[in-house]
């Protein structure tokens, strides 16, 4: 097993800090989840980098529960409100997520608002090699999480109850702006070359066009869970980013892994692909298009410089949690180390953007 699966993989005991009041939790479960009954066991997910994530076992099912982090949070940041709404709206639509069984927004409860959502056994990823899953069957993971991709990207936001999710329109610009705020304002995490330069050379070179989805924000491989034996998703975690913006910011950020480093996230770089049976990065992209209907993705460049831009400033926002002392992981201190790699990538895509 990787050091990124060990780290992630499975519970441990509630980790200081983030323990929650089990009898108050028992008693909400038993007054807004249809068929609870205790007893009931808490453990925390090992991984999570931003909501805490725990599970919660009863003797007849198991439930997963999310929460905002304790402490000073920035505005606007782990609204885990906004990740139960957009999971049942798509979970009625079809669309593969964990049920919602419940949303608490008394904060007088946990300290914190929460939701309870369900426990959907099966594999998660965490190598984009896809390791353990014999090479003649890698394509069709590839090609399953491409289509995870392209159905979100398909689904009418107004349909299915989240026409106002998000604002439509300008996503780029929104977008930069906001995590260039976000990079500025967090004063304790320090400053850097790279984003400062970034922050200046984004705002003016995003591409034209206007197109609006349902998009998740952070869908790599190991926010989905597979199926146990066959290439096929069961449910897509994480919605902490999703919003209304453009699917090929989405598409880009999934993509991403074929420049990713390994020891950051699941990432490809450095990788044989042949050897491994995995699609290359021009196949993922045309597999894309052709599911979504588009002959080709001009300014491919920039979309990937925005999008390690923007990691690269999520992991920022983990470096300042953690000299505040409120992360949620236990491997979010390695993370805050890897943020100056990010801008770096950032930047080297920026400059490939300029020269075309």
């Amino acid at each position: 097993m990787s050091a990124a699966a060990e780290g992630n993989t499975g519970t441990t005991a509630v980790r200081a800090g983030y323990e929650l009041d089990r009898a108050a939790l028992e008693a909400w479960l038993r007054g807004h989840v249809d068929g609870f009954a205790g007893p009931l066991e808490v453990d925390q997910f090992k991984g999570g980098q931003s909501n805490p994530t725990y599970r919660l076992t009863t003797p007849t099912r198991s439930y997963v529960l999310r929460r905002k982090p304790p402490g000073e949070i920035l505005k606007g940041a782990h609204a885990v409100e906004r990740e139960a709404r957009v999971m049942a709206a798509l979970g009625r639509n079809g669309f593969p997520v964990p049920a919602i069984h419940g949303l608490c927004e008394d904060e007088s409860v946990l300290g914190t608002r929460f939701f309870v959502m369900e426990m959907v056994e099966g594999r998660i990823f965490w190598d984009a090699t896809f390791p353990d899953v014999p090479r003649d069957a890698r394509p069709d993971y590839f090609a399953a999480m491409n289509g995870v991709l392209a159905q979100l990207h398909g689904v009418d936001a107004e349909a299915v109850g989240l026409g106002d999710y998000g604002r439509p329109g300008n996503y780029f610009a929104r977008q930069i702006a906001r995590w260039s705020k976000q990079y500025l304002a967090d004063e304790e995490a320090g400053r850097n070359a790279d984003m400062d330069a970034l922050v200046e050379w984004l705002p003016e070179n995003i591409p034209p066009g206007e197109e609006t989805a349902i998009v998740h924000g952070d869908l790599r491989c190991d926010n989905m869970i597979f199926a146990p034996d066959e290439p096929r998703v069961l449910a897509v975690l994480d919605w902490e980013l999703s919003t209304l913006g453009h699917p090929l910011a989405d598409f880009a950020y999934n993509a991403m892994m074929y420049r990713m480093p390994p020891d950051i996230v699941a990432g490809l770089h450095g990788a044989d692909l042949a050897a491994l049976n995995i699609p290359s990065e021009a196949e993922y992209v045309a597999a894309y298009c052709a599911r979504t209907g588009r002959e080709s993705i001009p300014n491919w460049d920039f979309y990937i410089a925005f999008n390690f831009f923007r990691l690269a400033a999520i992991f920022h926002g983990i470096k300042g949690r953690v000299i505040r002392g409120n992360a949620a992981s236990a491997q979010a201190a390695e993370r805050a180390t890897k943020f100056p790699v990010l801008a770096r990538l950032a930047r080297e895509a920026m400059q490939a953007c300029e020269q075309g």
